[in-house]
């Protein structure tokens, strides 16, 4: 397969697979000519990255998570403390981002939102309270 024909097949953008392959996370052959040459388990590899980045797992935890899957001696342990520690940054933005929204909503209650040029909003932000 060529790499628009992978791409078509992963979804992922060509500039995403050739730099995947810039990084050493996959490794298709090459053909006299040049092009890049994709094989079944490259294609398996980037539905893979592509799963996990869209989990949201940083590229060294897709590499980490690559090796492991690769690894059949691998301990199910070690693939669960990444993805724990992976949950428990991803439950920090969600408690920073329900911080965030409260704050707005408190603030966008607290202003008329008349012709008064005072406004709860701008004094917030301001860091008038």
């Amino acid at each position: 397969m060529n790499i628009g024909d992978v791409a078509t097949h992963t979804g992922l953008p060509a500039k995403t697979i050739r730099y995947y392959e810039e990084i050493g996370l996959i490794t298709p052959q090459r053909e006299l000519n040049g092009y890049r040459r994709f094989r079944e388990q490259d294609l398996h590899k980037l539905n893979f990255l592509g799963r996990a980045r869209a989990l949201g797992f940083t590229i060294e935890d897709c590499r980490t998570l690559l090796a492991l899957y690769e690894d059949e001696t691998r301990a199910s342990a070690d693939v669960k403390r990444i993805a724990r520690g992976h949950l428990a940054q991803i439950e920090a933005k969600i408690a920073d981002l329900n911080a965030m929204r409260d704050t707005l909503s408190h603030l966008i209650d607290a202003c008329a939102g008349d012709d008064r040029p005072d406004c709860p909003i701008l004094q917030g932000l301001g860091g008038e309270d």
